[in-house]
């Protein structure tokens, strides 16, 4: 099994920011990329970033500028560090990493999300 752990989501005003950590353990052999999702009620899930193994980074053109995508390979974790926050930002986030088991398989894991509420 393979779970990935987020935190450091909230409510913050316009213009704030938020730092979301997310941590992979379980059954792990590497994580080639991992990423950050979001979802607002009724909408579709988005790609917000996403980073691989090797520190390329790619993000919404609504977030670039404002949202940065990091990762420490050595702690299996990935990093979203959100500044000029927007009620448009509002959203359930959700962490995601491309997983290869330590048997081999290729596994697809998200987090359980957190919450991210901007106000006006």
């Amino acid at each position: 099994q393979v779970q990935l752990v987020e935190s450091g989501g909230g409510l913050v005003q316009a213009g704030g920011s938020l730092r979301l950590s997310c941590a992979a353990s379980g059954n792990i052999f590497s994580i080639n990329a991992m990423g950050w999702y979001r979802q607002a009620p009724g909408k579709q899930r988005e790609l917000v970033a996403a980073i691989t193994s090797g520190g390329s980074t790619n993000y919404a053109d609504s977030v670039k500028g404002r949202f940065t995508i990091s990762r420490d390979n050595a702690k299996n974790t990935v990093y979203l560090q959100m500044n000029s926050l927007k009620p448009e930002d509002t959203a359930v986030y959700y962490c995601n990493a491309d997983v290869i088991s330590g048997y081999g398989g290729f596994l697809d894991a998200w987090g359980q999300g957190t919450q991210v509420t901007v106000s006006s």
